[in-house]
C-alpha cells in the first residue's frame, strides 16, 4: 500500500503505513515473498483490500469520534456489525473511489464488560472530557498522523493489561496499542494467476514461513462464497509498562482477502470493485479478530 501523488488523503494513508510498517515484520516479509516469486515487482503493485481500527465504545471516544477522520476524507459509511460473543460493534466505510482502501473501524462495548475491567478501562481513559479528534484540524495530515500514534490515555501497568486480557484480549490490545493500526489487507484476487486464489497464496506464504491465524479455519468463507479471507497470527511487541517492565505481547498482523465475482459478472476479464463482493461478512470478522489473541500468538 503506496499511494502516489500529493492528495491528503494520499498522504494520509502513506503516513499511517509507514508507522505500521516499519513495527509489523509480516508486512516487509510477505512482500519480499511476493517479489522474489515474481508475483509483484514492488510493494507499490499491492492493491490494499482494507485497512482496521480497534477502539473503546465510550463517550468521546469509539467509532462515532474516529469516523470522523474517514468522513472527512471522503469515506461513506456503509454497514453496520455486531460481534455477541466479543462484545464488539463495527462499522466499514466506502472510500471515495477505488484506489484507496475501505476502512473498518470496530468498538468495544466497556459497559457489558465486568465491574472490574470497567473500572480499569476508566482508570486510563476517565479524563477524556471532550472527543479529542475536535481538538485536531483535520485538514492537517501531519496532526491527523500524529493522532494515531500518541497516547490518548497514560501507559497502562501489567497488572491492569493481564486483567483485562484474561477477560477480553481486544480490551487489552486497546489500552496499550490505542488507536494504532490494527492490519492492512491484500487484495489477493487483485495479483496475477495463480496467486490471485487464496489457497495458493497462502501455500506460497506458508512455505515461506509465515503463520497463519488458524481460529475457525485458515480461510474464513462468507455464506455465500465470494468473500475468502485470512491472516497471519500478529507480531509480539516488547511492551513497557508504566510499572517498568518489558514484557510480549501481541501487536499487528497483516489480513489477506480474495473478493470472487458476483455471479452476473463471473467471467476472465478484468473487473472493477463493484463486480466482486463487497462489504465484509460477521463470521469471518469475528475469526479475524482473534489474529491477536493469546491463543494464536502462542503458535508462533
Amino acid at each position: 500500500m503506496i499511494f502516489e501523488g500529493n492528495s491528503k488523503l494520499n498522504v494520509l494513508l502513506n503516513g499511517l503505513f509507514e508507522t505500521y510498517l516499519n513495527a509489523v515484520p509480516d508486512v516487509k516479509k510477505t512482500t519480499s515473498i511476493l517479489i522474489n516469486n515474481s508475483v509483484i515487482k514492488s510493494q507499490s503493485e499491492i492493491v490494499n483490500d482494507h485497512i482496521a481500527f480497534r477502539t473503546l465504545g465510550l463517550p468521546n471516544l469509539g467509532i462515532q469520534s474516529l469516523e470522523k477522520i474517514f468522513l472527512h476524507f471522503g469515506y461513506q459509511k456503509r454497514d453496520y456489525y455486531q460481534f455477541e460473543e466479543k462484545k464488539l460493534n463495527a462499522n466499514w466505510y466506502a472510500p471515495p473511489s477505488e484506489e484507496f482502501p475501505r476502512v473498518f473501524i470496530s468498538e468495544l462495548r466497556v459497559h457489558q464488560l465486568s465491574q472490574k475491567s470497567q473500572d480499569i478501562i476508566l482508570k486510563y481513559t476517565q479524563d477524556i472530557f471532550t472527543d479529542p479528534l475536535n481538538k485536531i484540524d483535520l485538514e492537517n495530515t501531519n496532526e491527523v498522523i500524529n493522532f494515531f500514534t500518541q497516547p490518548l490515555w497514560k501507559l497502562p501497568n501489567w497488572e491492569d493489561y493481564e486483567s483485562l486480557r484474561k477477560e477480553s484480549e481486544y480490551a487489552a490490545w486497546v489500552i496499550y496499542n490505542r488507536y494504532y493500526l490494527n492490519h492492512y489487507t491484500i487484495s489477493v484476487h487483485e495479483l496475477k494467476h495463480p496467486y490471485n486464489q487464496l489457497e495458493i497464496f497462502n501455500s506460497l506464504l506458508k512455505s515461506n514461513g509465515i503463520v497463519f491465524n488458524n481460529a475457525g479455519g485458515e480461510i474464513k468463507t462468507s455464506g455465500d462464497g465470494l468473500l475468502k479471507q485470512s491472516s497471519t497470527v500478529a507480531q509480539t511487541i516488547n511492551a513497557k509498562f508504566s510499572c517498568g517492565n518489558t514484557l510480549p505481547i501481541s501487536g499487528s498482523y497483516v489480513e489477506f482477502a480474495e473478493r470472487l465475482p458476483l455471479p452476473e459478472f463471473n467471467s476472465n476479464k478484468k473487473l472493477n470493485r463493484n463486480q466482486r463482493r463487497e462489504g465484509f461478512e460477521t463470521s469471518n470478522a469475528d475469526k479475524i479478530f482473534e489474529s491477536t489473541f493469546t491463543s494464536q500468538t502462542k503458535r508462533k
